[in-house]
């Protein structure tokens, strides 16, 4: 309990920053007390495990209650205008290698997508993001390849569907623009028990992205339909409404209504003109 105490009044005056290195990247977390009048909006020079990068601040804020802050790493400096410049350059050198990787990735015949590189900030590392179905692939002559044409250390990363779609980008399956590579900085778990509650088609076409993985969109307002049904009967459970005796064929939880069917008709009612039929022992 006293460590707690003293860790708190250790961190009572420092800074979190949320930092993010793609658009709509996940956020890592770091030291941000040695920097004075850091903005969110800011560009930052960190030390990750890739080596040293630039990162855009999101989020400022003091440590949460009980939060274990003691193995975050410190911002190293506000990125300067030769940095920021510096930053520029290898985005453009990244453009080159990930077209001279799609290169090596055709002519070695691999069944892999290469989606993305990214260049530390000295150009001392490039880390190739690709997405692939097969399970044990040999890198190692890709590796070699790239390496010999490249002055940088070369890692090869596998990524999921999922992160494929955020950084390849473009329109999700209802049109718009993907949700995950607009504003989704990381991914939920999503389950078919959603699309479910929810009363959307289980058909393929209806419930998977074009990762054809289940839509994120399946969680936003999922909380709310179940907090909805909670106060609705089931299907199929028997009813009194001021029509008769009646069946549960359906449910509108949002508008708290149910479709009873009564013999040949159905009616939509709100559930407080029903009245559930105890079962029968």
């Amino acid at each position: 309990m006293s460590q707690n105490k003293s860790t708190l009044s250790e961190w009572a005056d420092r800074l979190i920053a949320g930092v993010r290195f793609q658009p709509s990247g996940k956020i890592y977390h770091f030291d941000a007390s040695g920097i004075g009048d850091l903005r969110p909006g800011d560009f930052a020079v960190v030390e990750t495990v890739r080596g040293t990068q630039l990162g855009e601040i999101v989020t400022l804020r003091p440590p949460h209650e009980g939060e274990d802050v003691r193995g975050l790493k410190p911002i190293k400096q506000r990125a300067t205008s030769r940095e920021l410049a510096l930053r520029q350059r290898w985005q453009q050198e990244e453009e080159k290698a990930l077209e001279l990787a799609r290169e090596e990735v055709e002519a070695l015949g691999l069944p892999i997508k290469v989606v993305l590189a990214e260049f530390t900030l000295d150009g001392k590392r490039l880390t190739l993001l690709y997405g692939s179905e097969e399970h044990q692939l040999n890198m190692s002559s890709l590796e070699k390849r790239l390496k010999a044409q490249l002055d940088a250390h070369v890692e090869l990363l596998k990524i999921g569907p999922r992160d494929q779609a955020k950084l390849l980008g473009g329109c999700g399956a209802c049109g718009g623009p993907r949700c995950c590579s607009q504003f989704l900085p990381e991914f939920s778990s999503i389950s078919i028990k959603m699309a479910k509650k929810q009363g959307v088609s289980l058909h393929p076409s209806a419930i998977t992205g074009m990762c054809d993985r289940l839509r994120c969109c399946l969680s936003y307002e999922y909380d709310h339909y179940a907090e909805a049904l909670k106060r609705l009967p089931a299907r199929k459970t028997r009813v009194n409404t001021p029509f008769g005796e009646g069946r549960v064929i359906d449910l509108k939880p949002l508008k708290q209504a149910v479709i009873v069917q009564v013999e040949d008709r159905r009616v939509e009612l709100s559930h407080e003109e029903i009245e559930l039929i105890p079962r029968r022992s």
